[in-house]
């Protein structure tokens, strides 16, 4: 098991920035591609963004290009998502995941382990 611990969610305006973080305690992700993805109310979740732990390669769906980034913070076993240029459509719950194959994909069902989600609202 990978228990993941999300934090930094919250209430922000259109506009604005939140910084996310997914933390692993007591394992590092060497070997492992890492990802956020979310859900809003009454839709599936999506792929957000994703990143080989090895590498550094990352991948973002569409919708978020050159608004958020994911990072990595190899010594504190962590990484981030920074959420600039909020939009009212980003509200939903954030969930990050990892995969025991440091091969990035935008596929939910490919990940093996997930946090407990973190709520982001984006007020108009």
């Amino acid at each position: 098991q990978v228990p993941l611990v999300e934090s930094g969610g919250g209430l922000v305006q259109a506009g604005g920035s939140l910084r996310l973080s997914c933390t692993a305690s007591g394992r590092t992700f060497d070997n492992f591609a890492m990802g956020w993805f979310r859900q809003a109310p009454g839709k599936e979740r999506e792929f957000v963004a994703a990143i080989n732990w090895n590498n550094g390669y990352t991948h973002y769906t569409d919708s978020v290009k050159g608004r958020f980034t994911i990072s990595r913070k190899n010594a504190k076993n962590t990484f981030d998502l920074q959420m600039n240029s909020l939009k009212p459509e980003d509200t939903a719950v954030y969930y990050c995941a990892a995969r025991r194959w440091a091969v990035v994909t935008i596929k939910a069902a490919d990940y093996d382990y997930w946090g407990q989600g973190t709520q982001v609202t984006v007020s108009s």
